[in-house]
């Protein structure tokens, strides 16, 4: 089978591995966490939530899910899924962590691109519930975990892979759970990433930040590519769920959304830098 679920999980109260038994994760203090009825497991305790529910709501889940089913980041998720299993033998195999997966579009979209005799062992994590609700929902292959990057339940060096796709990078985190020689892609807005609709929303637009993000450490920069493609969407329905599932929805001005809201049609520019980064040895 290709795709397998990840197992080497951690306490996230102490740290100590966690092991399957039955319908839950136990560690040897004593600490049980159970797997819910829609197959992920909630590994944030309370007192690291910074509010009562934290992460996308129901409704930016919902809007996503609808907006990436309709295709229009597919290119991005294709270059994703090349870039991951490039180096990867026909008959190899990856440890791979999704650190941010949302509803899990792009691990579903990674997992198509598996081939035959290869196998990879998924995790997605995210610390919206109703996110990893609706990826545990989808695809039952996988391990889905509500988790921090901040503290993420995962043992030390047994990542291959890890993605953040226009997540929130913990580098320390990140560099801890790779293995030596494993990968970090992130993948996160270019300078004129939606632009046309910022101009719509925003009164003005920031300037782009100038050079290069300074390398992580314990990371080597292996390369930074980009992708830059135009979409049009052609509805106010997939306006309003583009709006939703982004942080603009929040940002934007009064004036600026009524703008949004009453269009009917968009075109839009996609533009995102994927940056490769090596776990020091």
């Amino acid at each position: 089978m290709p795709i397998i679920p990840f197992q080497a999980l951690a306490c996230p109260l102490e740290g100590d591995p966690l092991h399957p038994a039955a319908s839950r994760w136990c560690c040897a203090a004593g600490h049980s966490f159970d797997v819910a009825s829609q197959g992920y497991t909630h590994l944030l305790p309370v007192q690291n939530k910074r509010s009562r529910d934290p992460g996308d709501s129901k409704e930016m889940v919902a809007a996503r899910r609808r907006y990436l089913e309709r295709g229009v980041y597919e290119p991005i998720a294709a270059r994703v899924s090349r870039i991951v299993l490039a180096d990867l033998p026909a008959d190899g195999r990856l440890s791979c962590l999704d650190a941010g997966c949302g509803e899990g579009y792009y691990l579903r979209q990674l997992a198509a691109n598996v081939g035959e005799a290869q196998t990879l062992a998924v995790l997605g994590l995210d610390i919206s519930k109703w996110a990893v609700q609706a990826a545990a929902k989808q695809d039952k292959r996988m391990t889905w975990v509500v988790g921090s990057n901040a503290r993420l339940p995962v043992r030390t060096a047994t990542l291959d892979r890890l993605l953040c796709l226009f997540g929130f990078p913990v580098y320390g985190e990140f560099a801890r759970v790779l293995q030596p020689g494993g990968e970090l892609l992130q993948v996160d807005a270019g300078p004129d990433h939606l632009r046309e609709l910022r101009e719509i929303i925003y009164p003005s637009l920031k300037p782009p930040r100038a050079g290069d993000a300074a390398v992580p450490a314990g990371f080597a920069h292996v390369e930074t590519e980009s992708l830059r493609y135009p979409i049009e969407l052609d509805s106010a329905e997939q306006i309003a769920d583009l709006l939703t599932m982004t942080p603009h929805l929040y940002r934007a001005t009064a004036e600026g959304l009524a703008k949004a809201r009453a269009l009917t049609r968009l075109s839009l520019t996609v533009d995102v830098r994927l940056a490769r980064w090596r776990r020091c040895e």
